[in-house]
């Protein structure tokens, strides 16, 4: 399998690099699976793709528009489902392909929901609190017409939060007239958000790091313990990596080094993480920490550790930089960190990769709970989320397990092809319309 770029003319969504790897992916796991070839063809585009334009005033009282996307890929299991990122790069490929994951994240860990997502190219960095609003509920008014609680619901992604939920939801709700606080999940509780939200994707990794290393301690003596002999390192210290990185050193194990977009930080001995996350509070980054080693993202890649957490973006780990990468478990926390060729030589080395359609599901899981509570209006706790959340991330792993040693085939497949047997089954039951 290549990493080289294959651009079909008939495919406007095909540009990108993630786009590309996630339908190598999936013909992969198609042909591991027989999947019949109508099904495939389905399942390579998205169902619906909106493009708008997103006029706003600017501080400086002068009006700029920005470009956003709303991808629904495929809706068979039920409403479209999945985050709204602000970032330079987004683009309707970016959003295709993620849209696609999406769609086979909630299949595996068994939602009744179609996969979505959405952006807006921004950089969130240089919008000031009002002009965030402003894009944000303008994006929301243009694209108001395939979201809904029964039709696609929107969460936070990469530089949105809840404050962008709640002013989503508001946009919303004034066209209806009334509250409508299941059009989004991610909100702040106080507005109909769930207890467990905000850190349940980098909940959800350490989970399934967690049974990843009973699985493979089950046959190798040379397996992490998951105690202080075990090094942890995480490419991406924001609201996934930081907790994930919290969670994990809970367990005892001794995360080495972690990274943002000005670099990493580097201590053999262990960094103390609850120190870690108070500096980044106080200083927007890692940027000058004196308890650890600067090193570079690259670099971090690079560190001899047990386990690996790429928790930025996708396309950190190609055949280009593969060969410098030297860890026994790959905890996909991003979507799509690992590039299929990468994925392959990774696999071929022996290393337990935990693909992102399982191993970030948290997210959309909890989302999922937040969704339901919202529209029966009766609230969990924070320790029955996190339960129900642990019982879907098991039941997930070992279905995934079970098919991996079912078509001997790596982890990443193994993963496809659980969401898309169940995603196949339902489509056969419905048929095509018309």
């Amino acid at each position: 399998m290549s990493d080289a770029m294959i651009k079909p003319s008939h495919d406007p969504w095909s540009t990108s690099e993630l786009y590309h790897n996630s339908v190598l992916q999936l013909q992969e796991a198609a042909k591991k699976m027989g999947l019949e070839p109508d099904s495939l063809e389905r399942l390579r585009s998205p169902q619906r793709a909106l493009v708008v334009s997103i006029p706003v005033r600017m501080d400086n009282g002068k009006i700029q528009c920005f470009t956003g996307y709303r991808v629904q890929h495929n809706l068979s299991l039920g409403p479209g489902k999945g985050g709204i990122r602000f970032h330079p790069d987004v683009s309707l490929s970016e959003v295709s392909a993620l849209a696609m994951l999406m769609t086979f994240k909630c299949s595996l860990v068994g939602l009744p929901l179609g996969g979505a997502k959405g952006g807006i190219s921004v950089d969130a960095g240089k919008l000031s609190a009002r002009e965030s609003e402003a894009l944000i509920r303008r994006y929301t008014s243009e694209i108001d017409s395939i979201i809904g609680p029964y039709q696609d619901v929107p969460a936070p992604d990469v530089g949105t939060d809840s404050r962008h939920m709640a002013w989503m939801m508001d946009t919303y709700s004034h066209k209806r007239g009334y509250g409508v606080p299941s059009v989004v999940t991610g909100k702040p509780v106080e507005v109909g958000g769930s207890l467990g939200r905000a850190e349940s994707t980098g909940r959800g990794i350490v989970y399934a790091v967690d049974h990843s290393a009973k699985h493979l301690r089950a046959t190798s003596k040379d397996a992490p313990k998951m105690d202080h002999t075990t090094t942890v390192s995480i490419h991406g210290f924001g609201k996934v990596g930081a907790v994930a990185a919290e969670e994990i050193h809970k367990l005892g194990t001794r995360v080495v080094a972690v990274s943002d977009v000005t670099g990493g930080i580097y201590n053999p001995k262990g960094l103390n993480i609850s120190k870690v996350i108070k500096h980044v509070q106080d200083h927007q980054s890692l940027k000058g920490y004196k308890e650890a080693d600067p090193i570079t993202n690259e670099e971090l890649l690079g560190i001899p550790v047990d386990i690996l957490i790429p928790a930025a973006i996708d396309g950190v780990i190609t055949s280009s930089n593969v060969d410098r990468v030297h860890a026994k478990i790959i905890a996909e926390g991003a979507n799509g960190p690992v590039s299929s060729k990468a994925t392959e030589i990774l696999e071929d080395r022996g290393c337990f990769l935990i693909p992102d359609i399982l191993c970030n599901a948290g997210g959309v899981i909890v989302s999922y709970f937040e969704w339901i509570q919202g529209l029966q209006n009766f609230f969990w706790t924070e320790q029955e989320v996190n339960l129900k959340l642990a019982q879907v991330i098991e039941s997930a792993f070992e279905k995934v397990i079970q098919v991996r040693a079912q078509h001997r085939c790596g982890m990443k497949t193994a993963a496809l092809i659980s969401g898309i047997e169940r995603l196949n089954r339902v489509m056969q039951l419905r048929g095509l319309f018309p």
